[in-house]
């Protein structure tokens, strides 16, 4: 085509031949006569828009935002240019620039329905929900046929909890529009908070199908492989979004946060801070590195980009401010952590993280207006979302337990836990099968073999026993010697037994050789963690299922078995939410089987164990008399003495199990048969105990005589699967 000039075009039907240019795919011919426009009349509206779009087209945000930024400094520019900057503001992150700039399209044109829309999603994405619902409600209400209207209007519901409403929008959108992939997406987003887990993974696959470009359906398909602990499988969907496009941000912000749950911190890391450097406004990006920072105990580093995200527009800020007082928590500091979680809770009060991290920290009285508040969460126009729910029931039955009534406690206690045993498979009877198969494949032979002659490994200090047994408290005695270096609850050995081909499959496999190329595997793990320490403590209550592994594969480490009375044990256990799954917990009859399963493998272990390397320690010997027990763990070690081990919680470091609180204070002994108080609650896990509940009723009214244990129970169940807490 020649130029407008040579055909002497007026400045209208060059613009014409523009956009029929464009419209027809010739992008070239468009941009030049846009350019030649732009050259007789500088700020020509018209021309800049056109030039917005095609930048935006192919992938730059930035040119085209300020080609959209020119053409709606005319006076006469119309709305609708407003309305695709401030879409295109959004797309760059400039959130506050957007709704400006969509407040004032739909100011100019209250029929715009592209202008509602856009304001709607960029209300949505500020955290302004209940506006971005009036937005989006308007649109539907002007257009009822327009299946994204729908879509983004099941977002903002989903987002403000309103999980039934939200469902029929996205399933209103796919009525319009059957392979709509953003919807299908969503709405297997929705159906994994509700935990109909096959349907969503089947939904994310449908919207994979209809576009398979389209980037949140892989990290929905992802979402819920890991909900199912499917870590592996969950990072196969990241990974195939990441290869074709390596610098998405959401993909490598998930990819970093499975990591993390893998224990592999270093490669998290790295991905986090590739997603943060694509996007350094992105407060989703630097809330998923704080988290990493966290786990690497970078504290400062960590508070530092949680302060970020939290600056930063969006829902990400009350992420990022629940993070900021899980860390003060962790360290130790609870009047910094309760005063950051009320802040939460004065901005979001349906911040379920929020109260149940308080719950934790607070001691609950009669009438505390608390309860009340998370009570009404529950109610009919209160949360949806079921891990919510679940959360808010173990809080309140904590609360109701601080303020004496127990039968409220453990009417939310008992829902709490029937809830969660629901959102997974677990099989009694295979554990049983499974504990039997462990037991035959480590026969007291194997340790009369020649020991592995792997160098160095009494820096190794294995803490073991069952969740909520006082592991916690023997790690933090140990810990406070100068000595030793308390590493928490670490995934090492259980990840090296997974890949060397499964427990205990493994032990048919060892070898003088083998056994040594496994405890330094372990080593090299745990040496930098070290550091100058001479001994390290791995804190992971399940690795008593593995005690004759780490003997074989590490001979000069050292065990130390802590036990708890068994009812006091598995009480602790069920009125608890784990944060990592411990899958037997959450039914009474199941947990007292998997505590007798636990009971006969640790005989079996205390019967071919050396003693040099393998002791027990007893939570209520320690309460009642601190001294001799942490000098016995001490000398165990092979340390001097050091007095600090008695002032425990002063010591200060990191702590991140369920019992980080308990241990910052001084020992007491409330909890010593704590469980008579409850016994009336607590008949299918006395009975699996072998506990006979009318003694223990008889016991609880007399002050606690020792209850008498009868043989092992039944067991039922469906699919073997065991925590790694």
């Amino acid at each position: 085509m020649t130029a407008p000039q040579q055909q002497n075009l007026t400045i209208e039907q060059a613009l014409g031949q523009a956009n029929a240019h464009w419209n027809a795919g010739q992008a070239d011919q468009a941009e030049r006569l846009c350019q030649q426009v732009l050259a007789l009349w500088p700020g020509q509206s018209d021309a800049l828009h056109l030039m917005g779009l095609m930048a935006h087209a192919y992938g730059n945000v930035d040119l085209a935002i300020d080609h959209l930024r020119r053409a709606c400094q005319a006076p006469r520019a119309p709305a609708i240019y407003l309305s695709n900057l401030a879409e295109m503001c959004r797309q760059g992150g400039h959130l506050a620039e957007a709704e400006q700039a969509g407040r004032r399209a739909i100011a100019m044109d209250a029929t715009l329905v592209a202008g509602w829309n856009n304001l709607g999603i960029i209300l949505q994405e500020a955290g302004k929900l209940e506006e971005s619902l009036t937005c989006l409600q308007r649109v539907v209400a002007l257009q009822p046929d327009y299946a994204e209207a729908h879509n983004n209007l099941g977002n903002t519901l989903k987002r403000l909890g309103r999980l039934d409403q939200a469902r029929v929008e996205y399933e209103q959108a796919l009525k319009l529009a059957p392979n709509y992939a953003e919807a299908l997406s969503n709405l297997a987003n929705l159906l994994n908070d509700l935990g109909q887990l096959d349907e969503a993974l089947s939904l994310a696959r449908r919207a994979i199908d209809a576009n398979p470009r389209l980037s949140d359906a892989y990290i929905n398909a992802a979402a819920v492989e890991v909900s199912r602990d499917r870590y592996e499988d969950a990072l196969r969907w990241v990974d195939s979004l990441l290869t074709y496009a390596p610098l998405h941000v959401g993909a490598l912000g998930v990819r970093a946060t499975i990591l993390r749950r893998l224990g592999r911190l270093d490669v998290a890391v790295m991905d986090a801070r590739r997603a943060v450097a694509a996007a350094p406004d992105n407060g989703e990006a630097l809330n998923i590195l704080g988290e990493v920072l966290q786990a690497q105990d970078k504290t400062d580093e960590a508070l530092a980009a949680f302060d970020r995200a939290a600056q930063l527009p969006g829902l990400v800020r009350e992420k990022a401010l629940i993070n900021r007082g899980v860390v003060l928590m962790e360290q130790g500091d609870r009047d910094g952590a309760k005063a950051a979680f009320d802040h939460v809770l004065a901005q979001f009060p349906r911040s379920v993280s929020a109260w149940f991290n308080l719950a934790d920290l607070h001691h609950f009285t009669p009438g505390d207006p608390a309860i009340a508040g998370m009570e009404a969460l529950l109610g009919s126009d209160g949360l949806q979302v079921r891990a919510d729910r679940i959360a808010l029931h173990f809080a309140i039955g904590k609360a109701w337990l601080d303020a004496g009534d127990t039968e409220r406690a453990f009417t939310h206690l008992d829902e709490g836990n029937r809830q969660k045993r629901a959102t997974f498979t677990y099989d009694s009877a295979a554990i049983d099968r499974w504990i039997s198969e462990i037991v035959a494949a480590f026969p007291s032979e194997m340790f009369a073999r020649p020991r592995a002659a792997t160098a160095g490994s009494d820096l190794a200090v294995f803490v073991v026993g069952m969740p909520r047994s006082g592991t916690t408290l023997v790690e933090q005695i140990l810990a406070s010697h100068p000595a030793i270096f308390g590493a928490g609850e670490q995934a090492i050995m259980q990840n090296l037994v997974n890949q060397a081909g499964g427990f205990p499959a493994i032990a048919r496999h060892l070898t003088s050789e083998n056994e040594v190329v496994l405890g330094n595997h372990y080593l090299d793990a745990i040496r930098p963690l070290a550091g100058n320490h001479r001994r390290l403590v791995d804190k992971m209550p399940s690795n008593f299922l593995f005690a004759g592994l780490i003997n074989r594969i590490l001979p000069e480490a050292r065990i130390i078995h802590v036990q708890r009375d068994p009812v006091d044990t598995c009480l602790s256990c069920y009125t608890k939410l784990f944060m990592r799954e411990q899958l037997f917990s959450y039914d009474q009859g199941e947990l007292a089987c998997f505590y007798r399963n636990y009971e006969r493998l640790m005989e079996h272990w205390r019967s071919v164990l050396p003693a040099d390397r393998f002791i027990e320690v007893r939570y209520e010997d320690i309460v009642a008399d601190i001294e001799p027990q942490a000098r016995r763990l001490t000398d165990f070690c092979g340390l001097d003495w050091s007095p600090a081990c008695i002032d425990f919680h002063q010591t200060s470091r990191t702590i991140r199990t369920a019992s980080l609180n308990q241990v910052r204070t001084p020992l007491y002994s409330s909890s010593i048969g704590r469980w008579r108080r409850y016994a009336r609650h607590l008949g299918p896990l006395l009975e699996g105990l072998g506990i006979d509940p009318e003694f223990a009723a008889v016991s609880e009214e007399l002050g606690g005589a020792k209850p008498k244990r009868s043989g092992k129970p039944a067991v039922k169940g469906a699919e073997k699967s065991v925590g790694a807490h």
